[in-house]
Order: C-alpha cells, then sequence, then structure tokens
C-alpha cells in the first residue's frame, strides 16, 4: 500500500470535553503542548513523514485557532498544488444542527470523500501524542487482508467516555470491544482507523439511512464477525489527553530525557515556525530540569516545569512542577507549584499559587491575577 494513495481525515474536536477548560478557546486537537507544539503537529507530522499527501480536517467548533496555526500546511510540506491540507467546516444538518458522532461528521463530507483517488482512508482522532509509524501500519493492514485495521496501545485505559478495550485472537484479529473501564493493563484504541475509501463510504450511507448515531457500537462491533477487523498495537511514548491531570502529566514526562528520545527521535515533528530571539537568562535566574522555549526571559528560579514562548519570570519569583503558556508573565517575587497558566496569563507581584500534581491549578486564557 502507497501512503500517497491513503486519504487523512482527522477529527480535531471529538474530545473537547476532556478539557473543558482549555476548549472553550480553541480545539482539542489544537491544545499547546511541550513548550512550542500543538497536539496536531504529531498527527500531521506522522502523516507527512509516511509519505500521506492529502489530510482532511473535519472542524465543529473553536477552529479559529487551529486554521491559524495550520495555515496553508506549509510546515508540513502539505502546501502542495495538487493535494495538501483542507479544513472542512462544520455543516448543518436540517434535523440535527451541527453534527453529532464521528458517522453524522464523515456523512456530511462524502463530496470530499467521492472527490479525491485515494483508495484507503486513515481516520484519526486529535487527542493523543505519539509518533507512529503509519507505514508500518499499513504494511499490517496489507498483511492480514485486514478490511479494518485500529490502531491501539497497552497500558491504562483512557478515561473518555468513548474509551474501547479489544480483546484479541491469536492472529491479531479484533474479537470483542467493550467500554473500558479503569484499568492499569489493557488494549485500548488510539482512534487511528484504516480501510478502504469504498467500504467506509458504504458503511456511512448504510448507517445514516438506518440513523445510526455511534461508529462504535454501530459500524465496528455490529461488523466484528462480518468483517476482518485487526488491531495493530503501537508502542513508544504514547499519552491519550483525557483529563486536566493526564495533560499536566504528559507534559511533564517530557522532563525525562528517555521520553524525549521515544517521541522525538524516530521521526521529526514540525510545528508552524516562529522567529524569536532566545531565551535570554538573567544574572539571578537559576533553571533546572526544565524545557525552555525561545523568547522566554528568565530572572527568578526554574524547577520542573515547561516554558512556553515568551513567558517572562519576575526577579524572585520561584516557578515549581508549572506549564505556563505563551507570553505568561510572571512577576517578581511570585511562588508557583503545579499551575497550569494558558496564554497571556499575568500574575501580579508577591503572589502564591499551589495546585498539586493529581489536581493542578489551572488559570484561564488572559486572565490577571
Amino acid at each position: 500500500m502507497r501512503a500517497n494513495n491513503v486519504l487523512g481525515l482527522v477529527f480535531p474536536n471529538t474530545y473537547d470535553s476532556c478539557l473543558k477548560d482549555m476548549t472553550s478557546v480553541r480545539a482539542m486537537a489544537s491544545v499547546p503542548f511541550g513548550g512550542r507544539y500543538r497536539i496536531i503537529d504529531f498527527l500531521l507530522s506522522a502523516m507527512a513523514n509516511c509519505g500521506m499527501s492529502k489530510i482532511g480536517i473535519i472542524t465543529k467548533s473553536n477552529y479559529q485557532s487551529l486554521m491559524d496555526h495550520i495555515g496553508s500546511g506549509r510546515s508540513w510540506d502539505l502546501a502542495r498544488k495538487k493535494g495538501g491540507v483542507f479544513i472542512l467546516p462544520p455543516f448543518n444538518s436540517t434535523n440535527t444542527g451541527i453534527y453529532n458522532g464521528k458517522i453524522e461528521a464523515i456523512s456530511g463530507v462524502l463530496n470530499f470523500l467521492d472527490h479525491n483517488n485515494e483508495e484507503y482512508v486513515l481516520m484519526a482522532d486529535g487527542n493523543t501524542v505519539a509518533s507512529p509509524d503509519f507505514s508500518a501500519m499499513f504494511a499490517y493492514h496489507e498483511q492480514k487482508g485486514a478490511d479494518i485495521t485500529i490502531a491501539c496501545a497497552h497500558g491504562r485505559t483512557p478515561e473518555t467516555d468513548g474509551a474501547n478495550v479489544f480483546d484479541f485472537d491469536e492472529d491479531g484479529r479484533i474479537t470483542s470491544i467493550i467500554r473500558g473501564g479503569v484499568s492499569s493493563s489493557a488494549d485500548y484504541s488510539l482512534g487511528f482507523i484504516l480501510m478502504r475509501k469504498s467500504l467506509l463510504e458504504l458503511l456511512i450511507r448504510e448507517a445514516v439511512s438506518q440513523s445510526m448515531r455511534s461508529f462504535t457500537e454501530d459500524i465496528l462491533r455490529r461488523n466484528l464477525s462480518h468483517l476482518k477487523i485487526y488491531g495493530y498495537r503501537l508502542g513508544g511514548f504514547i499519552r491519550v489527553l483525557d483529563s486536566i491531570g493526564s495533560y499536566f502529566e504528559a507534559n511533564m514526562a517530557l522532563l525525562d530525557s528517555e521520553n524525549r528520545r521515544e517521541l522525538f527521535s524516530s521521526q521529526p515533528v514540525y510545528t508552524k515556525v516562529k522567529d524569536d530571539v532566545p531565551a535570554i537568562y538573567g544574572l539571578d535566574s537559576d533553571v533546572s530540569n526544565s524545557l525552555i522555549a525561545d523568547g522566554c526571559v528568565i530572572e527568578g528560579k526554574v524547577i520542573n516545569s515547561v516554558l512556553f514562548r515568551g513567558v517572562h519570570i519576575g526577579k524572585g519569583a520561584v516557578v515549581r512542577n508549572c506549564i505556563l503558556m505563551q507570553n505568561t508573565f510572571v512577576s517578581d517575587r511570585d511562588e508557583l507549584n503545579c499551575v497550569i497558566a494558558d496564554k497571556s496569563v499575568i500574575i501580579k507581584p508577591k503572589k502564591t499559587l499551589s495546585g498539586d500534581k493529581n489536581f493542578p491549578l489551572y488559570i484561564g486564557k488572559e486572565t490577571v491575577i
């Protein structure tokens, strides 16, 4: 299977409810991550690295930030005369308004599918941080003669409403799909689904004609015995963002060099390029075990933290176990611990803010404290 014969379909809003505070102003897939990236960067980079050249992004709400970040797709080598990245705006149904669920979402872009010649479709949700090798997944799909292949990982099941856990036979074929409870050891879906485009169109039209709503229940589980549905296990650094706690943990995990190696060494991860000055460290600054993006000004102490572009840490300030997004301003003699500050937050002098590693304190975008 040639990668340029695979059409990408991305669902950036599927799990917005998992990070309600952050996604009130942006789609889940455009949530900032790791000091300079957005979550969608990892997915688009993996698709581009394997050779996919045409990707449709089915938006639903709060997608202005996503559009601004992706632009023409040049950062991922997707600004092309033929192919490239397509932002597919939400549609209105005469019966239901803005679409609900994946079946309605795909039904609304069937014309987009019809007008493209790719033989296969790779569908992906926008709440996973990983660097999957989709070329290996495509080869596995062909080797097994599968009708549908779903990427999965082994470990703690995400706490999302749509988390699905699989059982396999000896050949890797999925024998059951159940809604996962919290478990520390299970094979759970990552939301990357590969199948022929003609099969997807057939299944969606059949589901719509019968007023079906759930892609998992009404398409995947209903056809387990009729179609060859296989699971493909992915390894390496994988984090499914299902809560503010998991978002905090995933960012903090990047402070471990082994995790960074797993995420970034297997293949490059691209993002929107912003020219900025290097980080500036004052004479009394003290930084340890932290990720510091360009454009930061550090005059205080930073420990075990992730700082995005343009963050300012004032004199005498102490920042521990924090995630500070772009242009956050921490004033002199502030003390922060286990805080997630969204973009352009201003914290006035002599403030003490503290959360917990399991329940970090979140400060909304452009808040002044």
